[in-house]
């Protein structure tokens, strides 16, 4: 064969080899639908949102191997927004409009879901966001499936009220929205209750925040007026170690001033040393040591998913165990991954969570959830030592708050109109 017939044949070889590409590769993109994946990686954040990425790779795999979705493969889309809020918006935008996921499970703070929110209504996709939070939003495309006020704040406070007895409060945070904005429910609701303003103490501090020397000496301080003081703490990420490091240090226990965090579970005590913190609470939805077979069952296939028997598993780790549930099980019934019909098929759909029951998508885009109270043990665990008796609805508006407490949510068919102002 001349050299002029081996060109000309091997040049219709590579013609017919793009023209086979161009046909497979549509159809292969048409068997996979995309998921987001939008948690900090890196930064101060990463030492919580970490765990929330690998969680979704888990969930992914558990469903994929059940046949996928709708006869596909689900295929999830990992990136690192590093801890940076306008991050946290850019990556959106290239999830959905380059990547074409169908939807996004991801952010952890406040300003991060903030960040987000204009790209999610303008391109009409869905977040589903796993983390407690302030309230005081109601968006058609996110499902706040972490705590609002109102299922974990709130029933705190009236924990350590009702059963410690506790008359002075120390609201720590660090400075951005949802500290800030759940300091002010928490403040109104406190007042409400009879609570002067001398005995409350507020102090913010950025992220990141190592030195902890004088504000833990001015929280000693204001514990030594003669009535049981305890700290609300809504201070985020990896600040919180030097912050539990400070307090052993100058010697505050359970016992003379407890704490009870919002942000802070198995994932951070991790990390620590938590002889010193032994006694001290958090208040979330769920902890690792439920004793319940559904929980059982997740813990045992994290740990074989993750290949570590001593990683540990948290609250915002079941939020997206309910939230992606909840996902699958609304696109299933509405047969397609269309923004606009998940929407609807996803308000009223329930999944087993992992403390023994089931909770729901209400119309206002939250859920039910029970509240529970969790006391640190030695071996960074949590004690259960109260709960709710039974499931509590997420209430997206504070009844504690001029201009919230009138409004409810409600994004059902045909309306769709979310925000009503009412007379609760």
């Amino acid at each position: 064969m001349n050299c002029n017939r081996l060109f000309h044949r091997l040049l219709f070889i590579t013609a017919a080899l793009f023209c086979c590409m161009a046909i497979v590769s549509p159809a292969s993109a048409k068997d996979t639908i995309k998921i987001g994946v939008l948690h900090s990686l890196s930064g101060t954040m990463a030492i919580s949102e970490t765990t929330l990425k690998d969680t979704i790779l888990m969930l992914v795999d558990e469903q994929n191997k059940k046949g996928g979705l709708l006869g596909k493969k689900i295929e999830a889309v990992v990136v690192d927004p590093a801890s940076n809020w306008p991050l946290f918006a850019e990556k959106a935008r290239e999830l959905i409009e380059k990547d074409k996921v169908a939807a996004v499970f991801g952010c952890w703070t406040s300003v991060s879901r903030k960040s987000v929110l204009p790209v999610f209504e303008e391109l009409d996709n869905l977040l589903f966001y796993p983390v407690q939070y302030e309230g005081e939003e109601s968006s058609k495309n996110v499902f706040y499936t972490g705590a609002a006020p109102n299922q974990q704040a709130i029933p705190a406070v009236d924990y350590l009220m009702n059963e410690i007895g506790v008359k002075r409060w120390v609201l720590a945070g660090t400075d951005y929205v949802y500290p800030r904005t759940t300091n002010k429910i928490l403040q109104a609701y406190l007042k409400s209750k009879g609570v002067a303003d001398a005995d409350i103490m507020i102090n913010y501090t950025p992220f990141g925040h190592s030195d902890w020397q004088s504000i833990v000496a001015d929280i000693k301080k204001f514990g030594t007026a003669g009535k049981k003081t305890a700290v609300v703490s809504t201070i985020n990420g990896d600040a919180n170690v030097p912050f539990y490091k400070e307090l052993g240090n100058q010697g505050i226990t359970a016992d003379n001033i407890p704490v009870i965090a919002f942000s802070v579970g198995e994932e951070e005590l991790s990390g620590i040393d938590t002889k010193p913190l032994v006694g001290h609470l958090a208040a979330w939805n769920y902890f690792m040591s439920v004793n319940d077979p559904a929980n059982d069952e997740f813990i045992e296939n994290w740990h074989t998913f993750i290949k570590n028997p001593n990683r540990v598993t948290n609250d915002p780790m079941e939020a997206h165990y309910i939230g992606f549930n909840m996902w699958v099980k609304a696109v299933e019934k509405a047969g397609t991954t269309d923004a606009g019909a998940v929407q609807d098929a996803i308000i009223g759909v329930t999944v087993p969570n992992l403390t023994g029951g089931y909770s729901a998508m209400m119309p206002n885009h939250h859920i039910t959830k029970p509240v529970l109270i969790g006391e640190i043990q030695e071996d960074g665990q949590f004690e259960v030592v109260w709960q709710t008796p039974g499931l509590v609805v997420g209430d997206a508006w504070s009844d504690y708050l001029p201009g919230s407490k009138d409004l409810i949510s409600d994004w059902r068919a045909p309306l769709k109109n979310g925000n009503f102002k009412v007379t609760k």
